[in-house]
């Protein structure tokens, strides 16, 4: 297959009018000189319409939390235990629901699900496709963050005070720790998950709204020297100067609706724009927190309260495929890459719209 004449808006490419081969569910070749097409292959024109990667969501529970089921068919938080490390998303996402058709419709091609915020350590988050039709179909990465959780959720679910949370955080990566280090102890199965974390390998992926969470969830990180992500960081500003001095990847949002609890008082896209000075963010919806489809709503809201288009391509495009460690695959349109793009009639972000083409490992899906 050729695209022709697409206009690329992406990171790491001149934005301008290209010819695109896809073969083998992959980007081949992008030239700004014609391509000759080989016999029978299928060209498609894309008109000088824009062109940009599949857009990424980097932090939902898609798939885990069905659609207008109610609480029983909810499968996003393991209360069981306020740690559950051993448990994994890939066990329990389902690609039948219908907010996928709803995600990939506005162009977001792929996204990070994984289990909820009730418990301190949460389980094993995972990187999938927005269509297939099983897990397999589906799945980019099946472990890219274990996700963790400080502040009001993990406090009202278990009990605790915020003291008891770190405390508890603190003991855990300290067992898990020496396990890891120790070649010759028993199996154990909650330790086991911990262990690519424990190598840095993957990162913890620490939920935090208020101020003092995001500080106590630093301070622990590098007490420990973990890899990690702040994941929402509502409250980031009112420590502007402390975050930007650490320079760690920030996973922003959602910024859209209300504040549903006190530790949210510092949402609006305002705070994103003075998140982004200088450093790299994701925005995320958190689905179905913000229905997925609503993503490029939130980064025209950012871009209106100041944040540049740049910025706002790559914080739902190479930013969080960095964050999730699939930069190799998805989030910018190179050669090598998964075929994951996006056919714009008008600059995105900028006007509300639906895709005119939405294509999936160089499957037209839309």
């Amino acid at each position: 297959m050729i695209l022709t004449k697409a206009r690329i808006l992406s990171s790491g490419i001149d934005e301008g009018v290209y010819f695109i081969r896809i073969a083998d569910n992959k980007i081949k070749t992008i030239s700004k000189e014609m391509i000759i097409p080989l016999a029978g292959e299928e060209i498609i024109d894309i008109e000088g319409n824009y062109l940009t990667p599949g857009l990424v969501d980097c932090h939902t529970h898609l798939g885990l939390k069905t659609d207008s089921a109610g609480v029983f068919y909810a499968d996003h938080n393991e209360k069981s235990n306020f740690i559950t490390p051993e448990v994994r998303a890939i066990d329990a996402i389902n690609p039948q629901d219908i907010t996928f058709a709803e995600a990939r419709s506005a162009g977001i091609t792929a996204c990070g699900s994984g289990p909820g915020s009730a418990n301190l350590i949460a389980g094993q988050y995972a990187c999938i496709k927005t269509f297939g039709d099983t897990i397999d179909d589906i799945l980019v990465d099946p472990y890219i963050a274990m996700k963790a959780a400080l502040g009001e959720n993990p406090k009202r679910v278990h009990n605790l005070t915020r003291m008891g949370l770190i405390s508890k955080l603190r003991e855990f990566l300290r067992l898990s720790k020496e396990y890891f280090l120790d070649k010759e102890a028993e199996y154990d199965h909650q330790l086991e998950a911990m262990k690519p974390i424990m190598n840095k390998e993957i990162p913890l992926k620490i939920h935090v709204h208020r101020a003092d969470d995001i500080v106590s969830a630093i301070r622990v990180m590098e007490e420990f020297d973990l890899l990690y992500t702040l994941d929402h960081v509502t409250c980031g500003a009112d420590i502007l100067d402390y975050i930007h001095t650490k320079k760690r990847n920030l996973i922003v949002g959602p910024s859209l609706g209300a504040r549903g609890k006190m530790e949210l008082k510092g949402k609006g896209f305002e705070n994103v724009v003075k998140l982004a000075k200088n450093q790299n963010i994701s925005i995320i919806t958190d689905a179905p927190v913000i229905p997925l489809q609503y993503l490029p709503i939130c980064v025209g809201l950012a871009i209106s309260k100041g944040l540049t288009f740049e910025k706002g391509l790559e914080a739902v495009t190479i930013n969080p495929a960095r964050m999730m460690g699939v930069e190799k695959r998805i989030g910018s349109i190179e050669e090598g890459k998964d075929a994951d793009l996006v056919v714009w009639k008008d600059k995105p972000f900028i006007t509300i719209q639906d895709p005119v083409l939405v294509m999936i490992d160089g499957k037209i899906i839309d």
